[in-house]
């Protein structure tokens, strides 16, 4: 998803009921990919592009590939008030 000024979010969607903690989760995808991040309900965003690296990291973690889909949003010239 695209955020203020055009910055890029990974976001990672958790559906149905997961027996993962996903502040845990959040914690140690901060570490691998190096980048702030926060949990929203069943969402985890993580600031910048990290598709691959979340994907492996969560395959690493036990999830089934086939289950993972991450979604990123592009970037875009900021808008500026002149």
């Amino acid at each position: 998803d695209r955020r203020k000024w055009g910055r890029v979010v990974t976001v990672i969607t958790f559906e149905g009921n997961i027996d993962a903690n996903l502040k845990d989760i959040l914690t140690q995808a901060k570490k691998k990919c190096a980048s702030g991040g926060t949990v929203r309900g069943n969402l985890i965003e993580l600031q910048g592009d990290h598709k691959f690296k979340l994907k492996k990291f969560l395959i690493d973690l036990g999830f089934p590939e086939e289950n993972i889909i991450i979604r990123q949003g592009m970037m875009n010239k900021p808008y500026r008030k002149r």
